[in-house]
């Protein structure tokens, strides 16, 4: 540990996929503070990705920005190897690239259903996969998929986004069965609703809601997200696998009668 209170994760590298976006920016910031190089991945958000890779290695950091579409098989094998030869190796990975649209079952398209499907859960299957041989090199690693508690609480209008996040705790659950014996521990962490700017004024009555219901009365902020990601990426959680980390201030324990 150092000053911040956070582990010294100097000499690993951990790849974030969708770190041009809120949580994902903050997820490989932390990782950054605690002394790891970054590979920070951007698809559409990619000069997003770049910008945040020029302000990690100004402050001292060692990052690299990359572009890859998580829909595309052979794009993510790419990002995988060009992120591993950057830093001679990968020993993290984070899927944090997602997409939440809001649409009624009755109105679904089928091409609807699979963009989500394809983005949140088959993006995750194939980096996942394409990266086990760089983390098997270094004798191990961790992979951990940020998925929601809409993968145990259905939403409204979030059918596709929750069948992708049910899926993705499993697939968590499943990889770690199957790389355990190579040294890769995989897990989830699901987050809560997690502030961010505008949202108190697009959703007001929901964000009143929330704060009701959560026993520690507030939202959860991105740092929340990526303080659970560092963790289990961390020697703290040498024998935790094939868990889901619920990061929600608690709101999955209130009554829901």
């Amino acid at each position: 540990m150092d000053g911040s209170g956070l582990p010294d994760l100097t000499g690993h590298t951990v790849l974030v996929t969708g770190a041009s976006g809120g949580i994902g920016s903050a997820i490989a910031r932390r990782f950054a503070q605690t002394g790891a190089a970054v590979v920070v991945h951007g698809h559409d958000g990619k000069d997003r990705a770049e910008q945040l890779a020029a302000e990690l290695t100004a402050q001292g950091g060692r990052a690299l920005a990359l572009s890859a579409d998580l829909t595309d098989e052979a794009a993510c094998h790419r990002l995988m190897t060009d992120g591993a030869a950057w830093s001679g190796g990968l020993t993290g990975l984070v899927n944090c690239a997602g997409v939440q649209p809001v649409r009624e079952l009755a109105e679904m398209t089928t091409a609807e259903w699979r963009r989500v499907l394809d983005t949140n859960l088959a993006g995750a299957f194939t980096c996942t996969q394409a990266a086990v041989p760089a983390l098997a090199a270094r004798g191990g690693g961790t992979i951990t998929h940020i998925a929601s508690i809409e993968g145990r609480q259905p939403a409204l209008g979030h059918a596709h986004y929750c069948a992708s996040k049910a899926a993705l705790i499993m697939h968590a659950r499943s990889a770690a069965l199957e790389y355990g014996r190579l040294g890769i521990r995989v897990n989830t962490v699901s987050p809560g609703l997690i502030d961010r700017p505008g949202l108190q004024e697009e959703w007001p009555e929901g964000v009143q809601r929330w704060k009701s219901a959560a026993p520690l009365g507030r939202l959860g902020t991105a740092q929340d997200v990526a303080d659970a990601c560092v963790f289990l990426a961390s020697p703290l959680a040498s024998w935790i696998t094939g868990h889901d980390l619920v990061v929600d201030g608690g709101v999955s324990s209130a009554p829901t009668w």
